[in-house]
């Protein structure tokens, strides 16, 4: 069993940043690839960032490339999405989630997520 649980949500002015962090649980969390998705209420769930096993290869929406950045620490079992440059329209709950396939874009090739962080961004 794989838990993943995100932290570092909060309220924040346009043009400010916040690091959101997912920490995993279970030992096979440094084989996998990680990706982060976001929902808003009324909207479906979107593809933010997605990074490889090794953290070598990353990949972002076209909303986030130039202001989000994904890193993970396999020894802490940890996988990053750091926001900069916030937008009211970023507002949304970040889910971080477990990859079956890397820079995948589909949440149906994420198996295991976590509850989310909620982000709010004021303008």
């Amino acid at each position: 069993q794989v838990q993943l649980v995100e932290s570092g949500g909060g309220l924040v002015q346009a043009g400010g940043s916040l690091r959101l962090s997912c920490a995993a649980s279970g030992r096979t969390f440094s084989n996998h690839a990680m990706g982060w998705f976001r929902q808003a209420p009324g909207k479906e769930r979107e593809f933010v960032a997605a990074i490889s096993w090794n953290g070598v290869r990353t990949y972002y929406a076209e909303s986030a490339k130039g202001r989000f950045t994904i890193s993970r620490d396999n020894a802490k079992g940890t996988v990053y999405l750091q926001l900069n440059n916030l937008k009211p329209e970023d507002t949304a709950v970040y889910h971080c989630a477990r990859g079956l396939a890397e820079g995948s874009r589909w949440i149906h090739n994420y198996d295991y997520w976590g509850q989310g962080t909620q982000v709010t961004v004021s303008s």
